[in-house]
């Protein structure tokens, strides 16, 4: 069998109510995705995966890692690759869309398939300073 190839995303985690909870940052290079991760990382948050992300479903769920490569690093645009405190994995709870523009006040329910489990999606302009609230927030309501 051959391996999936990893999606695009930036994925970070943090614990909460006793076990870490995984948000995948999802975009095009130059998204926001690793910006949005150092922010979260400077709040507590641990770095799983930055750029590039293998997913794999288990028990339902979705779990994440980083390839191999480029595990314990992370890009800060400006400065270079660094070294950062990362969790080997960790399970998905929610995906975050990396969008251009502000988004809709009170958008519907989302979710996307990822290795042929939904998960909740939320479309979000990664640059605003409430950016990293608003990811808190989300995971908080699932």
């Amino acid at each position: 069998m051959t391996p999936a190839p990893p999606v695009h995303a930036t994925t970070v985690c943090v614990r909460r109510d006793g076990r870490w909870r995984g948000v995948m940052i999802l975009g095009p290079s130059g998204a926001g995705k690793s910006d949005l991760a150092l922010r979260l990382m400077g709040r507590g948050w641990r770095l799983v995966s930055d750029d590039y992300t293998h997913l794999w479903a288990s028990g339902g769920a979705v779990y994440a890692t980083a390839p191999g490569a480029i595990a314990g690093r992370i890009e800060v645009r400006g400065l270079g690759i660094v070294s950062a405190a990362t969790r080997i994995a960790a399970r998905i709870d929610l995906a975050v869309a990396c969008v251009p523009e502000a988004v809709e006040r009170l958008p519907e329910p989302q979710m996307r398939r990822f290795a042929g489990v939904d998960v909740p999606l939320l479309a979000l302009d990664p640059r605003p300073a409430s950016a990293v609230d608003v990811v808190a927030a989300a995971l908080e309501t699932l």
